[in-house]
């Protein structure tokens, strides 16, 4: 089977009910498109926002970061008044005098409206392109959030109208624990418990040791899992794995075919998310798709794994690879060449909502979406308020980012300076 746009719509809409969950998975790796990659670079030079409602200039007036416990927020001001709100992930802490030196300041002064051409023109500031990975591109991803929440609020409009248009009112999540010393039972458990009170119908758990060239988090314990949990969640529950870098292509082949026997959805970064060449061959030698990209921030990478088809899903992660616009490009080549897009989170303060605003205008999101925890924290101030109900977000619907009820927290947060 062809795996094109239609289809992809089809089962992603419907959280994965078309097909059987097997047929889709084969359906990923036997992707027939032929890939132009001048078209893959077309699509990184073409423009991603619509900001022609807004005819008068968004001039920035400031630009500061702000600290409410354990939650950061970077607020930009135009001169008319309005403020743009965006949250940090949890990388905040080492690298805000990144932030405050060399990212905020460029802003100042500059029409909000021409973000795509400020980001490329903040690369060359300053010299930041000597500093190219997580470090820089977290730091963007704040200060253009709130930004792009800025042109929301001016033109009364949800972040889905300046990237296209809105296709999502709920967004279908998987959920997960993130542990790697516990019990295979104990794993199980865990998840079962998850499942109850979220409604998800998918899952995903840990294998392997994290970077750790074949060593398992507990002798025999990967293995055990993965038989374990069909065996316990059995056949309406969509299993995925995430070895994070764990093994070598012989090994992560091993494990993959385990996987491929309980029909898993995927299998994510199988080995070290730097070693391309090592990805590709596990991904040619399996059935399973191959996720991975979390750790990416190199347009040129991204292009050369979807174009060479060493991913099968494509994962970038908001923060880490510096925002929406940047995203937004990743996911539409991966569109082009029949490919879904399940967003990393990093952020446990509001990365949901994030994925959630994201989902809500990308047609090619995969069928499950992640569910990290923190909507404790800042559910609330969304409008409507961010809730998950039979394993679906609700995407919100006020202007911007949809974080209409910060008032509380910003006027209570603490004024972070060098």
């Amino acid at each position: 089977m062809k795996y094109n746009r239609r289809y992809f719509l089809k089962t992603a809409t419907k959280a994965g009910l078309a097909l059987p969950l097997a047929s889709c998975s084969k359906a990923l790796k036997k992707n027939n498109i032929v890939i132009d990659e001048q078209k893959l670079i077309d699509i990184c030079n073409a423009p991603v926002l619509k900001p022609g409602f807004l005819k008068q200039p968004v001039l920035i007036e400031s630009m500061d970061l702000l600290r409410l416990g354990d939650t950061y927020f970077v607020r930009t001001r135009s001169k008319d008044g309005i403020e743009g709100i965006s949250v940090t992930n949890n990388k905040i802490d080492v690298l805000y005098p990144i932030l405050l030196k060399l990212i905020i300041p460029f802003f100042i002064g500059k029409d909000a409206r021409q973000i795509e051409t400020l980001l490329e023109e903040l690369y060359v500031y300053k010299s930041n392109y000597k500093m190219q990975g997580l470090a820089l591109w977290c730091c963007v991803s704040w200060v253009e959030g709130s930004i792009i929440d800025l042109l929301g609020k001016t033109a009364g409009k949800h972040i889905s109208s300046l990237f296209g248009v809105r296709i999502r009112e709920k967004i279908p999540v998987y959920v997960a624990s993130g542990n790697r010393d516990n019990s295979p039972e104990e794993e199980i458990e865990i998840l079962q418990k998850k499942i109850a009170i979220t409604g998800a119908k998918a899952v995903k758990f840990k294998v392997g040791g994290r970077m750790s060239r074949d060593k398992d988090s507990i002798p025999g314990r990967s293995e055990a899992l993965i038989e374990l949990s069909r065996k316990i969640l059995g056949n309406k529950i969509t299993i995925q794995a995430d070895a994070n870098g764990s093994y070598s292509i012989q090994k992560a082949i091993e494990i993959g075919k385990r996987l491929e026997d309980i029909n898993a959805y995927l299998f994510e970064e199988p080995c070290r998310f730097d070693n391309i060449e090592e990805t590709k061959h596990v991904a040619d030698a399996l059935d399973i798709p191959i996720s991975g990209g979390e750790q990416e921030s190199s347009e040129y990478r991204f292009r050369k794994m979807i174009a060479e088809n060493v991913l099968q899903i494509v994962q970038p992660d908001l923060h880490y690879y510096g925002g929406f616009i940047r995203t937004t490009r990743v996911a539409r080549m991966a569109e082009i060449t029949g490919k879904p897009v399940t967003v990393h989170i990093s952020s446990g303060n509001a990365g949901y909502a994030e994925m959630v605003n994201f989902s809500s205008f990308t047609p090619n999101i995969g069928l499950f979406q992640e569910l990290k925890t923190g909507m404790e924290v800042t559910a609330d101030m969304f409008e409507p308020p961010i809730q998950v109900k039979n394993g679906l977000l609700n995407v919100p619907a006020a202007p911007g980012l949809g974080m209409a009820h910060a008032e509380y927290a910003l006027k209570n947060a603490v004024l972070i300076t060098l």
